[in-house]
């Protein structure tokens, strides 16, 4: 299969997930387009790909939810492309994504992410992930949570939960506030080893994260909550701001490679506090 032919799948499949994803989101709302879709382009003629993310605020589940597409190309800065694998050559770049940021009205359902994407330089990888983080510390949804991403990971190789599960817990981790942001999941990178088999990897990831963000909406969604709650989760959020402004790969790539600035800043809360 030629590199074309991959990136087309790989483009067609980020966005396919995109819209499934709104189309659930909305199902789970009881609204049909609900969603702000902003467009944009990248380059200064426009002729460097872009993207399309699309907003929802206020809803009766959801605070704010993002889910973004983006298909951009081009040359990386002197400064960046050393710090890019395949660049040694040429400071050329293809990369595609998919990634959902979820804050949540109700504080006991977790703060939901995920993400893929693929890049190309000299040589192609995927990356991505899944992590959550509940202002509570609650056992019973973390061990099912942990559950339900191990049998996937082990439909794809026998090592890659333990690998992935202990990439996350390094990655989403505050080194200022020695805490980890959530409870983890899996995060990876790098991925090359064999296309098509990383592929289906990467496509079950995007099923698995929909089959878990409706599972924990419906099991905590009903549970009431008080003034005191949402006062904790306004703290938690300010965790999540500091380590995607401070730490976040993803969000440092977008910034550094001319991404959409909103776009990329789409994953911050609504509302967030600091003690």
């Amino acid at each position: 299969m030629n590199e074309y032919t991959k990136k087309k799948l790989v483009k067609n499949w980020f966005k396919i997930l995109q819209e499934v994803i709104c189309k659930d989101i909305e199902e789970l709302e009881g609204k049909k387009n609900i969603f702000k879709s902003n467009k944009w382009l990248r380059g200064k003629n426009g002729n460097e790909g872009g993207g399309e993310y699309r907003i929802f605020k206020n809803g009766k589940i959801f605070d704010k939810i993002g889910v973004n597409f983006s298909e951009v190309y081009g040359k990386f800065s002197k400064k960046f492309k050393n710090k890019i694998p395949g660049t040694k050559k040429s400071a050329k770049f293809w990369a595609s994504g998919v990634s959902v940021v979820m804050h949540m009205k109700n504080p006991n359902v977790p703060a939901m992410h995920f993400n893929t994407r693929y890049i190309y330089t000299s040589h192609g990888w995927f990356g991505g992930g899944i992590d959550i983080t509940p202002c509570k510390k609650d056992q019973k949804l973390k061990k099912w949570y942990h559950k339900e991403l191990k049998y996937m990971c082990s439909k794809h190789g026998k090592n890659y939960y333990k690998k992935y599960k202990k990439w996350c817990d390094e990655y989403f981790y505050l080194p200022h506030r020695k805490e980890m942001r959530g409870i983890g999941g899996i995060f990876f990178d790098y991925k090359k080893s064999n296309w098509e088999k990383d592929f289906y990897f990467v496509r079950d990831v995007g099923i698995i994260f929909k089959n878990i963000y409706r599972e924990v909406i419906f099991k905590k969604n009903k549970i009431n909550w008080n003034k005191k709650d949402k006062e904790l989760q306004y703290i938690k959020r300010g965790r999540y701001v500091e380590f995607n402004l401070l730490y976040d790969r993803g969000t440092k790539f977008g910034l550094q490679t001319g991404g959409n600035v909103e776009g990329i800043l789409m994953s911050l809360p609504p509302l967030a506090k600091w003690k």
